[in-house]
């Protein structure tokens, strides 16, 4: 963390990693690609981890083909 400027000590690789899949969905509103990313094998876990509302991202998943 020190190499790009942050203090190691105010951030954690969870914290980061959590801000990363904020980012991506806030931006994209494409939950299957957050789920993607962060590993995770229902989209319910995925939901649970951005903190976002339950209805709004199950007919967003809806909306997302794969």
């Amino acid at each position: 963390m020190n190499a790009i400027g942050l203090d190691a000590s105010a951030y954690g690789t969870h914290s980061m990693r959590h801000t990363k899949a904020s980012l991506i969905y806030r931006r994209t509103k494409n939950l299957r690609t957050v789920q993607l990313l962060s590993g995770h094998t229902k989209i319910e876990s995925t939901v649970r981890y951005l903190g976002i509302e339950v209805d709004d991202a199950l007919e967003l998943a809806e909306q997302t083909e794969v």
